[in-house]
């Protein structure tokens, strides 16, 4: 069964419909591109999918064992967040804030899980430090950690190199491909279409005619072929 299944989704607010007839599933260890022009739903399907938003029509199921409040998220970084008054050590920690239930404190094994979660990321020697004291690719890494408390089955990214220079940003896909390869699922927005095609198995065009299935098809197809043509144009 599919960790994650969209059928015949119609998503927006109220009534101002912003996509319409969206299905796709991710499967366990997947790596999901979303792709499409800005206003196109994007970031209301992530919405939708975490459960922040209701779909207009249409149902979102969950498998493999997977809840809602089980999946891993990195949202796109604001001015406020990046100068969030917290320690690295809590952020990342608040991750389990979701296992906790009614609990007041952290346990010992959601203690570790974040302890190993930011070793995994490279970020141990940052624990004491002021979130806002660090680099870009350093607060991306520990909040990929914090992801990472959450559950290592699914973790959505909205823009995850966003702001960073070239090295950093090379550095991030590859860690974001390492927690892949570990068995990780992975649902990106990405306005990057070179890496999506690079990186992930699957791609989302989501746009008015909505695209799914591997990227080889997307390469093939009519979608993916005038979207890498406007994008290399707006880039050249």
């Amino acid at each position: 069964m599919a960790l994650l299944t969209c059928e015949n989704l119609s998503l927006g607010y109220e009534n101002n419909v912003v996509v319409k007839d969206l299905s796709f599933q991710v499967d366990a260890g997947d790596y999901l591109a979303i792709v499409g022009e800005n206003g196109s739903g994007k970031s209301t399907l992530m919405k939708t999918v975490l459960g922040l938003i209701k779909p207009l029509f249409g149902k979102i199921t969950f498998g493999e064992g997977l809840k809602k409040n089980e999946i891993g998220y990195l949202p796109q970084q604001t001015v406020v967040q990046k100068d969030f008054p917290a320690s690295v050590w809590e952020v990342v920690l608040s991750g389990c804030l979701s296992k906790m239930g009614m609990r007041p404190f952290y346990s010992k094994e959601e203690k570790r899980l974040a302890r190993e979660n930011m070793r995994k990321m490279g970020v141990t020697s940052f624990e004491k430090r002021s979130y806002k004291e660090l680099s870009g690719g350093q607060q991306q890494r520990v909040l990929l950690a914090r992801a990472l408390c959450a559950t290592e089955k699914l973790i959505l990214l909205d823009e995850p190199v966003s702001g960073l220079d070239p090295k950093v940003t090379a550095e991030m896909y590859e860690t974001i491909k390492e927690l892949n390869d570990g068995g990780t699922a992975i649902i990106m927005i990405s306005h990057d279409v070179g890496a999506a095609i690079k990186y992930a198995n699957k791609i989302l065009h989501v746009a008015g005619n909505v695209f799914f299935g591997s990227t080889d098809e997307y390469l093939q197809s009519a979608a993916g072929k005038r979207f890498l043509a406007v994008t290399e144009e707006k880039y050249d």
